[in-house]
């Protein structure tokens, strides 16, 4: 299918972005990678009055040390998250599920800030992000502010980004020693989205559970904090019987949807099994 018409801007700096985004009003849409947009524009699921492009603003790849925390830079593209270092020494958890995006042609265009704009549930990074207590940073012609990664999703496929808003950029507090991390998710094909998917962080402390953060893609409107799971595992010696009793509450509080890849009941059931295994390989038992 073909597009409707808009009009186009390919803004050269932040601050043109910025004003070409306000004067645009509340039915413009922004391009970054395009790998989610571009399918909605071609099928008419979107249809804004003005594209504006960010590929000029080489500003907004960067990925930098800020102390505590990674800063990443919302252009950075999924392939270059992946290969940086920082990402890879302080931020394990994320660089393990950014390898599970798409394929190799998707992660070389799709961007990391677009996924986490585009707030698709069954996407894999906003679990992520809400796992790892990212930061995001937006900016308008009113100045910048700071979103926690708990507030930023508020619906399906809604942010709380304002309609004059860009995501600039993420901070996410880097991962001491001790803890273990890894993603585990349940899809049809490599290239399709989660059925269910389980971002999991354990800290480990002479043999028990000290800290344990656990955040679930596609049981809701939007990625959901399994605080139940967290709730239950912390402070538990570290073996196998005990997480996995803990994984038993993964569904607790979600309303997970019901569609053609499987119904409500399958995905409580998936986010059972997928919480224990993502816990006992994040712990290490």
């Amino acid at each position: 299918m073909i597009p409707a018409a808009f009009d186009y801007a390919r803004p050269a700096s932040l601050d043109e972005a910025v004003r070409v985004l306000a004067d645009a009003g509340e039915d413009a849409k922004v391009l970054a990678g395009g790998q989610s947009l571009m399918p909605l524009l071609r099928l008419r699921l979107a249809y804004p009055d003005a594209l504006v492009d960010l590929d000029r603003l080489d500003g907004l790849r960067e990925i930098r040390d800020d102390g505590d925390a990674v800063v990443i830079g919302a252009l950075a593209t999924h392939h270059q998250v992946l290969r940086d270092p920082l990402v890879n020494e302080h931020l394990p958890l994320l660089a393990r599920a950014t390898a599970t995006v798409a394929d190799p042609a998707v992660r070389h265009r799709g961007t990391f800030g677009g996924s986490l704009a585009h707030a698709d549930p069954a996407g894999d990074l906003p679990a992520v992000a809400l796992a790892l207590d990212a930061v995001l940073h937006a900016r308008s012609v009113r100045g910048e502010r700071e979103i926690p990664a708990a507030e930023f999703f508020v619906d399906w496929m809604t942010s709380a980004l304002e309609p004059d808003e860009l995501l600039t950029a993420v901070r996410i507090p880097k991962l001491g020693p001790g803890w273990g991390v890894h993603y585990e998710k349940f899809h049809r094909t490599a290239q399709a989205w989660a059925i269910v998917g389980v971002a999991c962080a354990v800290r480990r402390v002479q043999g028990a559970v000290e800290d344990v953060r656990v955040a679930l893609t596609n049981m809701g409107p939007v990625p959901v904090r399994a605080s139940a799971v967290e709730r239950f595992a912390e402070g538990r010696t570290l073996s196998r019987d005990a997480l996995r009793a803990a994984a038993a509450h993964a569904a607790d509080g979600t309303g997970p949807p019901a569609d053609l890849h499987g119904s409500a009941e399958y995905r409580t059931h998936l986010a059972g099994v997928l919480t224990a295994r993502a816990l006992t390989a994040a712990a290490g038992v």
